[in-house]
C-alpha cells in the first residue's frame, strides 16, 4: 500500500514515538514461556518494534511481521538492524563477529545477547554493525517482515502455520475498513493458521474509540453505519470458530492507549 497522510488502516507512522518503551508493557502482561522456541505472526507490525522485541528477548524461534503499508515494512527492516546494533556480542559460542563481521575467538558466556548493550548513538554516527551467518533461530536471522493486507492475502510463512498470532491495536482498523464481515474473516483466519493449544493474544479497541476513527475518512464513516459487532462480542465470535475463553491479562498503557490485552487458546 502507498504511504498515505491519512492513516486510516491505523498505520500511523512515528507511532513508537507516541508510546515510547524500552520494552513493550504489553508483552511484561504474557506468561515468559509465551513465545520460547515459537513461531509468532505479528499482524499490524508496524515499524517492528515489538516484533524485534519478542525475537530478541522472548525465545521465539521465529517472528513474521505484517503489515498493510510498505513504509512501515521497510522501516521494520531497519529497526531490526538498529536493535541488532544496540545488541551486545552473541553469546553461547566461542566467538563474536568483529567490525568487519568476521568471527573472532572470544571467552565464552551465557546463551543470549545483552539488549541495549551499544547506545544508539554507536550506529548513528559510525553506522549499524554487520550481521554475520548465524543460527537463524536465533536474532536477528529469526524475524522477518512482509507487507500484505493479512486479513486477504496469504503470505508463504502462513503453510508451516504459527504458534502463537498477535494482534495489537489492530481489530478497530480491520474492523472500520471491512466491516463486520473482514473482522469474522480475520478471526476465521487466525483460526486456520494456529493448530490446538496455539495462542491468539488480541489488544481490543473499545468501541468507543471508534467515534473519533471514522472521522478520518468518508469510507469509514459508511463503514461504522453498517457495524453490528462490539468489542464485548469478540469472546462470543471467537468461541463459534474453536477458541476457548479469554484470558483477561490485564491493561496497560496510558490515556487512549490504556486497553486490555485479552489472550484466547485453539481447542
Amino acid at each position: 500500500m502507498a504511504p498515505s497522510s491519512v492513516p486510516i488502516h491505523g498505520n500511523y507512522h512515528g507511532y513508537y514515538a507516541k508510546r515510547p518503551s524500552v520494552n513493550d508493557p504489553r508483552l511484561e502482561l504474557l506468561p515468559s514461556s509465551t513465545f520460547s522456541d515459537k513461531r509468532v505472526l505479528d499482524v499490524g507490525c508496524n515499524e517492528g518494534w515489538v516484533s524485534c522485541e519478542i525475537a530478541q528477548s522472548h525465545g521465539a524461534s521465529k517472528v513474521v511481521g505484517v503489515d498493510i503499508d510498505d513504509t512501515l515494512v521497510r522501516g521494520a527492516w531497519r529497526r531490526r538492524r538498529t536493535v541488532w546494533s544496540a545488541q551486545g556480542p552473541p553469546q553461547g559460542s566461542d566467538t563474536a563477529p568483529d567490525a568487519t563481521g568476521t568471527s573472532r575467538k572470544r571467552k565464552r558466556v551465557d546463551s543470549v545477547g545483552e539488549a541495549d548493550y551499544f547506545p544508539a548513538s554507536c550506529a548513528h554516527s559510525l553506522g549499524p554493525l554487520p550481521i554475520p551467518l548465524s543460527n537463524p533461530q536465533l536474532f536477528p536471522h529469526n524475524v522477518s517482515f512482509r507487507t500484505a493486507d493479512w486479513v486477504n492475502e496469504p503470505i508463504p510463512e502462513d503453510e508451516g502455520g504459527y504458534d502463537v498470532v498477535l494482534a495489537f491495536s489492530i481489530t478497530k482498523w480491520i474492523h472500520l475498513n471491512g466491516g463486520d464481515a473482514a473482522l469474522k474473516a480475520f478471526f476465521s483466519r487466525v483460526a486456520a493458521v494456529l493448530p490446538p493449544g496455539g495462542q491468539f493474544i488480541v489488544e481490543p479497541q473499545a468501541w468507543e474509540t471508534y467515534r473519533k476513527a471514522k472521522r478520518m475518512d468518508r469510507r469509514l464513516r459508511d463503514m461504522a453505519q453498517g457495524l453490528k459487532l462490539r468489542p464485548e462480542d469478540f469472546p462470543r465470535l471467537l468461541a463459534s470458530i474453536g477458541f476457548g475463553e479469554p484470558v483477561r491479562l490485564g491493561s496497560v498503557g496510558d490515556g487512549g492507549f490504556h486497553r486490555p490485552v485479552d489472550l484466547y487458546t485453539r481447542v
